[in-house]
């Protein structure tokens, strides 16, 4: 006898669903909703995967579209016109607009807009601002819609509305609000001294449940939106949601929903138990109890009510801390492992008992003499029925397990596991292991160019909406023959020429080094490979654009958009731009703005692209600059798909450029996302710097020196000024912070251990900061300094702090 999750479900919430998540416009949860006219969208945080990645359902074309599947959120929220969703652990805020018109095939845009080391929970976005409270101070930080960007106290939850926010604060947990000054005052003040326990905002009301148990709703009342039903009893009602005007509840211990106030009268059906609601300016959506799927209804995008083509959504935070009020059924496989969902407490620090029909999944002290036997035979009744369930399902993963494993292995085409790691030359040298023997292979396996074709179901048929496939003799003529004249640089696996094809488009053409079937052929096979199946599926302004390809016998060809202005690595380091003291480059906005371009090409690599990849030769031959002075990312002849999670790496042979090379990657033959970004830092030194990866000692006393040993010890010794290249001169005044923020970045991502690196999402964030500064003619701040490095520098002396403007 197998029994359904669903009924399941359906007997423990009648033991421990005391109260429901509660939630409204702008209150984060595992889900949420954004308006926007007559089109509205709903995303929520899909259960029982790896990664808690985020889906979104549109109204208008009905589609279904992931956001950021390579990430994991703990929590989402929806405003007017744009959804954010908080990271896993906190330390990072992304948001995304939705795209209102009924024409639009895009997808949903990200933007990041906090980056930590301050870990943020209870997000909130009202209208057109967003706020997040700090985890550990309980001060709530802002963002958008001209806010405060910090406002300090004790608060334990927020909500938002229309150009308001409001929170739980302080010991007494009374109501305080911020923002327009007509609606947050009045709200503010009609709450009084009164302790609430929760708190949730509509357009221009709040409504929330106080520590007796009874909803209070404050605020405008035109359509009764404040008027709860007479006759409610103490936590009756949980699962708040308030649309634009009228306000709606669970009730308790059924699970259905009732409303009150004006708006579309309709609901859902009166038998329909819901986990949680939240709602929009004129729809709610609830995640229904049988099958945590969503079901929405109020508009006419929604009448009558539509179950939405979303996947099973987890119904709360996963979390390792322990619970009060129990564990919701099944959590462990809600979050695939990764902890479980507590139930929420609506009477939390109340002395008063609940009603008869309200039975508590933890019962307080004065109610524990009458109660302890109902609740210990309701836990023992939930925990028979899950050890049961739970035999049942291990027992079938282990028999699916053993009969699935046999026919396991997939190839997908656009997952390349190519490995360029037995290469002979600098930029591409196999670097025997320092440890010996004792490090580990490779885990990727090299393939031959007729299995990789197999694999693609030939390169044509893959590439043939993405990028053209030439004849060598159409890029024979756009490069004259491959003329030396044309001769433009060097990539991974062959030399660089410039060409005008046919149309007239100026292109550059990588041309692989010819000769027999060799094992420098089949790296440069490997190379060719591993280019063109990652740029033909990546899109990006800071990467290189890949045109096309050309395919005949041993020859081996790619083509790319030009990149007018060359490589960075020739601005700096060459004799021509060395004498040019009017270079373009020549001046710290301009080296700040390019070291952002590429930061976020890298970005892109790690954080964005499914799956994420890892570049592994970063330097600064290989930023280019096209005609607008905008830096793009190239050469991926060294690529690989990188690992599934931060915590893991890849065990192969250092594969890199002299100079560049991760010290951990190089030493210990693990690489990572972080050796990417020691390639990056020691990009930033150069810049800053003016100095190569190695140079000689320009007294000629010492031999090949590395910026990093030249560099980062200055820079720590708060001597940054005596390293900065000559070229471009002292700072100014508003330059200053912004040259010494983008310094201890480089210093960070130089870090010997590559834990103690930042992620490429942490320096775009610095980046962006630093370029910010340059651009204020009032002076800068050193709050986002101060902020970013507060993980990282407690190692580093104290001078490396200071005081600024």
């Amino acid at each position: 006898m197998t029994i359904p999750f669903s009924v399941i479900l359906s007997i423990t919430v009648i033991f421990l669903f005391s109260s429901s998540i509660t939630d409204g416009l702008g209150s984060s949860t595992s889900y949420a909703v954004c308006y926007d006219g007559n089109s509205s969208s709903v995303c929520g945080i899909v259960a029982g995967k790896s990664r808690q990645s985020i889906q979104c359902f549109r109204s208008w074309d009905e589609q279904t579209l992931p956001i950021l599947s390579t990430l994991s959120f703990d929590a989402v929220s929806g405003g007017r016109d744009f959804f954010c969703g908080l990271r896993s652990g906190g330390l990072q805020l992304i948001c995304w607009d939705s795209f209102s018109s009924s024409n639009s095939n895009s997808s949903f845009q990200p933007k990041r807009i906090y980056n930590g080391p301050i870990s943020l929970r209870d997000l909130s976005v009202g209208d057109d601002h967003v706020c997040a409270v700090d985890n550990a101070t309980g001060n709530v930080m802002c963002w958008r819609g001209g806010f405060p960007p910090r406002l300090p106290g004790d608060f334990h939850s927020i909500t938002s509305g229309q150009g308001f926010s409001c929170g739980i604060h302080g010991n007494e947990s009374t109501v305080r609000c911020w923002g327009d000054i007509n609606i947050s005052n009045r709200i503010q003040t009609e709450f009084g001294n009164t302790s609430m326990v929760s708190l949730v905002a509509g357009d221009s009301h709040v409504c929330g449940i106080d520590f007796n148990g009874l909803v209070i709703c404050k605020g405008r009342n035109e359509s009764g939106q404040l008027n709860v039903p007479s006759g409610s009893l103490p936590f009756e009602f949980s699962g708040l949601a308030l649309e634009a005007n009228r306000s709606c509840a669970i009730r308790q211990p059924n699970g259905t929903v009732i409303c009150w106030g004006g708006g579309i009268s309709t609901g859902p059906p009166n038998d329909t138990s819901f986990v949680s609601i939240v709602s929009g300016s004129d729809f709610t959506c609830g995640l229904l109890v049988t099958n945590l799927s969503m079901m929405c209804w109020g508009s006419d995008r929604f009448n009558p009510p539509l179950v939405l083509p979303l996947p099973k959504i987890v119904p709360g935070q996963c979390t390792e801390a322990p619970c009060s009020c129990g564990v919701f059924p099944d959590s462990g496989n809600l979050c695939s492992g990764s902890g479980h969902v507590c139930q929420q407490c609506i009477n939390r620090n109340s002395q008063q008992s609940p009603p008869p029909l309200q039975p508590t999944p933890t019962p307080l002290p004065s109610t524990r003499h009458r109660r302890t036997n109902k609740g210990l035979l309701a836990f023992a009744i939930v925990g028979a029925v899950g050890t049961f369930f739970g035999i049942c399902t291990i027992i079938y993963c282990l028999w699916t397990g053993i009969c699935c494993c046999r026919q396991k292995k997939i190839h997908n085409s656009v997952q390349p596991t190519i490995a360029a790691a037995n290469t002979a030359n600098c930029s591409m040298g196999a670097i025997p292991p320092l440890y010996g023997p004792g490090s580990r292979s490779s885990t990727f396996r090299r393939q031959s160019s007729r299995a990789m074709r197999r694999q693609r179901s030939g390169t044509s048929s893959m590439h043939a909406d993405r990028a053209e496939e030439f004849t060598l003799s159409e890029l024979a003529a756009a490069t004259d023959d491959f003329s030396p004249q044309n001769k433009i640089g060097a990539g991974s696996f062959g030399t660089v020429y410039r060409g005008k094809l046919a149309d007239g488009r100026e292109v550059a053409i990588k041309r692989g080094e010819t000769g027999p079937r060799t094992k420098k052929f089949q790296e440069k096979e490997n190379a060719f490979q591993s280019e063109l199946a990652f740029l033909s599926r990546l899109h990006h302004k800071h990467l290189v654009g890949l045109v096309g390809f050309c395919e005949e016998y041993e020859e081996r060809l790619l083509v790319y958009d030009y990149m007018k202005n060359g490589a960075l690595y020739d601005h700096l380091h060459t004799s021509k731009n060395n004498e040019d003291s009017s270079d373009i480059l020549n001046s710290w906005k301009m080296r700040i703005k390019i070291s952002l371009d590429a930061s976020r090409g890298i970005e892109y690599l790690h954080t964005y692209a499914v799956p994420p990849i890892i570049h592994r030769d970063i330097k600064s031959s290989n930023i280019l600059i096209d005609a607008n002075w905008i830096a793009r990312v190239s050469d991926f002849g060294l690529s690989l798909k990188g690992p599934e999670s931060d915590e893991e790496h890849l065990s192969m042979r250092a594969a890199g450029t002299v100079g560049y090379m991760d010290p951990e990657y190089y030493g210990l033959q693990q690489l990572t996302a972080k050796s990417d970004v020691y390639g990056f830092g020691v990009v930033l030194l150069e810049l800053l710097t003016g100095k190569r990866a190695i140079f000689k000692d320009e007294e000629g006393e010492a031999g090949p020196t590395s910026v990093v040993d030249y560099a980062v010890p200055r820079i720590l010794a708060g001597e940054l000024a005596g390293v900065l290249d000559r070229r471009v001169g002292m700072p100014e005044l508003n330059e200053a912070e912004a040259v010494e923020l983008v310094a201890y970045t480089a210093v960070h991502c130089v870090n010997l251990e590559g834990k103690e690196r930042p992620t490429m999402a942490d320096i775009v964030a610095n980046l962006e900061r630093a370029l910010a500064l340059c651009q204020d003619s009032h002076g800068p701040t050193l709050d986002a300094l101060v902020t970013f490095f507060h993980w990282a520098m407690s190692e580093v002396t104290s001078n490396v702090f200071y005081n600024g403007g």
